[in-house]
């Protein structure tokens, strides 16, 4: 609540709201990749066990989220580019999944 006051008030809201969008933004990416990076680095036996090929279906999957979210303006500007971006971002997810299950099944 507080953070509407200046951006409602003043004369350069606009451009006040947009460099906190921004912000916010960069905020959230950071987090993502502080959580990837402890992830990995928890879970390295892990990952260097898994075939070349999971490895690439959990990289490549990881990357679209992220490419995902970088074009998500893009792609919410239509009902078309909204359906595709939650498909896509359901495949990338169920496949992090079926690394996953296949990394800590026993067989």
């Amino acid at each position: 609540m507080l953070l509407a006051i200046p951006i409602a008030f003043t004369a350069t809201g606009g451009n006040l709201a947009e460099a906190l969008l921004t912000a916010l933004t960069m905020a959230l990416l950071a987090g993502f990749a502080w959580m990837v990076y402890t992830f990995s680095r928890d879970n390295q036996l892990t990952l260097a066990t898994l075939s070349d090929a999971r490895r690439a279906l959990l990289y490549g999957a990881i990357g679209l989220i992220m490419l995902l979210i970088a074009g998500s303006d893009k792609l919410f500007a239509s009902g078309g580019g909204t359906l595709l971006w939650i498909l896509l971002l359901a495949a990338a997810v169920a496949a992090i999944w079926r690394v996953w299950m296949d990394a800590n099944t026993l067989s």
